[in-house]
């Protein structure tokens, strides 16, 4: 005969665990559902309009800043402060990359809207990441060599002086002109590529905030993406002024920069009524193309920012520029750390 026993205690613990557990079951079925909490769209509208018009203010501002200052003298390309200011600037990009880009990626790509086959038994978000620095790095090298081998097959055997116009040709000087002239072509590559990762991240948040209907999700986004467009711009702005492109192309890069997220916040909110951003092929995009962003700024700010400036002569032979670098370098990621907390961007 079977002997049934009754256990309140083992009850009370099923039917315990049973409560805790549902919401989480419930929440995994939901979250791939179109939310439309807190939705209010004529005011939604109104915090985009002003969105809109304050990232492009706080966005042209900062890249413009780097641009106008560079004639001054007080902060020509070998003094101090020229130093301070690239560490700060490079910090506000490594810390975009590691806090604000890549997290975001491994959001999108982990989301459970997504299947499990292949998003979940790959780490596809370090993976494009990688790739995409690696791409990085051999662009730059071919580049560069491509336009160093053009310069050696126009370049004339030099022995001695050699007459030219009236004066003296020296080859050091010949050489030095060669020399300065690869570094230009690498400093534009370097604007062109970083422009382009900041630029894939500006337009998927400029189009997350616009296709938002929640002026409460808004409202917080607008001081702290306006704060994120001005520290990157400073960043840009200072790549670009190294880089020293003609007039015409400064101004189009400036503007290019300028118009990314409030034209993203604009084709968000003309989508706004049809676009999910918990759709698997809006996650899968906005995952590969902020992985890839974040591959690309990582490896500039660390590469084509850092390395170059912290092994530079001038600063390893002071000590007290060396550690003013690095208090700037940190005071730069802060920054953005702290927006990262506060603005949750």
């Amino acid at each position: 005969m079977i002997n049934l026993q009754f256990h309140p205690y083992r009850i009370f613990t099923i039917s315990s665990l049973v409560i805790l557990f549902q919401p989480l079951l419930v929440s995994s079925r939901c979250i791939c559902e179109k939310q439309y909490k807190d939705e209010n769209t004529s005011q939604a509208v109104t915090y985009k309009a002003i969105a809109m018009a304050s990232i492009l203010i706080a966005s042209a501002i900062g890249v413009s800043l780097p641009l106008l200052l560079k004639n001054v003298s007080a902060l020509g390309p070998e003094r101090a402060i020229y130093f301070l200011i690239k560490a700060f600037a490079a910090g506000v990009i490594l810390a975009t990359g590691f806090l604000h880009i890549l997290p975001d990626a491994y959001d999108s790509l982990k989301s459970p809207c997504l299947s499990e086959n292949p998003w979940g038994g790959f780490p596809f978000t370090g993976f494009i990441a990688m790739m995409a620095a690696i791409l990085t790095l051999m662009m730059e090298a071919f580049a560069t060599g491509y336009h160093k081998r053009s310069e050696l097959r126009k370049a004339q055997p030099v022995n001695g002086d050699e007459e030219s116009d009236g004066g003296h040709l020296h080859g050091s000087a010949f050489v030095l002109e060669r020399s300065n002239s690869s570094d230009l072509i690498r400093q534009r590559v370097i604007s062109q590529v970083l422009e382009l990762g900041i630029v894939v991240h500006s337009v998927i948040i400029g189009i997350s905030l616009g296709a938002s209907e929640s002026p409460n999700t808004i409202k917080p986004l607008i001081a702290a993406l306006s704060f994120h467009q001005f520290f990157e711009g400073m960043g840009l702005g200072g790549c670009i002024s190294q880089a020293k492109y003609k007039l015409k192309a400064t101004i189009v890069m400036v503007m290019f920069f300028s118009l990314t997220t409030p034209t993203g916040i604009a084709v968000g909110l003309g989508i706004s009524k049809i676009y999910d951003e918990n759709s698997p092929t809006a996650l899968v995009v906005q995952g590969v193309l902020n992985s890839a962003s974040a591959g690309i700024l990582i490896y500039m700010a660390l590469v084509d920012l850092l390395a170059t400036d912290f092994m530079n002569p001038k600063l390893q032979s002071n000590v007290r520029l060396q550690l003013g670098a690095s208090a700037t370098l940190l005071l730069g990621a802060a920054s953005m750390s702290v927006l990262a907390k506060w603005g949750g961007i």
